[in-house]
């Protein structure tokens, strides 16, 4: 057989066997990493301190993909851990005794204040007393003018019973008192947000740390005289906290073990701390 011949059989029975070419740029197995998934779940009120210590932590290992399910509530986070469906739950307390069988483990990451704000088309309201928190979610007062605003229909965005947001409100100004009838309930915390930019005359109450590290344009309110900040919360002056925990089970991957590293180590503390959060002393 002639040369060129003999080239041309043995080319077309490489590229037909799908073996590899002399002439073609090889990459060795070690050149190849494939990327790790970590999968996040839970409650949506700690969306935005898990999602920016993931983001952070994404920028520094590019071979890690944060992968977070849609936001739900913490006993989403909980489960989703027990049951092996995510690596990392998150969420807005902490674990009840029937929770706490061994299989999931909790550690808290920060606290945030759960602050009440509205939309900044409200003028002349910057506290609000308890006798006021209580006559705007239950209805009793329905204009701003009452408050001192301006002439102006107020919109409750309010939050479902089972959330921390509303049990929050409820333990430290409402009580049992019942509901405004045209109160907004939202379901998820990032559409009240959004919808509080949004609507006019409106008031609702959400995560002080978001507002701080996405300079959200909304009125923050004093309540009793008390400014909602990060020292206040810190001295026990302001009283609406949550506690943002983490839940992982009892044999994490090193994937997920170095994540969870990161984030209760020394970087994630600066990051907590520069997104309005209060990183916990816990060890």
């Amino acid at each position: 057989m002639k040369p060129n011949l003999l080239f041309t059989v043995v080319f077309g029975m490489t590229a037909l066997l799908g073996l590899p070419s002399c002439t073609s740029n090889t990459t060795t197995q070690a050149e190849i990493k494939t990327q790790q998934e970590i999968k996040i779940t839970g409650s949506s009120s700690t969306h935005a301190a898990t999602k920016t210590l993931a983001d952070a932590y994404e920028a520094q290992n590019p071979n890690v993909k944060l992968i977070f399910l849609p936001k739900s509530q913490s006993e989403s986070g909980i489960s989703g851990v027990k049951k092996g469906l995510v690596d990392v739950g998150s969420i807005s307390r902490k674990l009840k005794p029937e929770e706490d069988d061994g299989s999931a483990i909790y550690k808290e990451l920060a606290t945030d204040g759960l602050v009440v704000a509205t939309h900044e088309s409200v003028k002349g309201v910057s506290n609000l007393q308890t006798s006021q928190i209580k006559a705007i979610y239950s209805g009793a007062v329905t204009n701003w003018r009452e408050l001192g605003g301006p002439n102006a229909e107020i919109v409750v965005l309010d939050r479902p019973e089972d959330e921390s947001a509303k049990k929050l409100l409820r333990e430290y100004y409402l009580g049992k008192l019942e509901n405004a009838p045209k109160a907004a309930i939202m379901r998820h915390e990032p559409e009240l947000i959004n919808a509080l930019q949004n609507t006019p005359y409106s008031i609702g109450a959400f995560s002080l740390a978001y507002t701080i590290s996405n300079k959200l344009p909304v009125n923050r309110l004093s309540l009793n005289n008390v400014e909602p900040t990060q020292e206040n919360i810190q001295s026990g002056k302001y009283k609406m906290v949550r506690h943002i925990g983490i839940v992982r089970g009892k044999q994490p991957s090193a994937t997920t073990q170095e994540f969870l590293d990161f984030i209760f180590g020394e970087k994630g503390v600066e990051i907590l701390n520069n997104s309005g959060f209060i990183p916990s002393t816990q060890k």
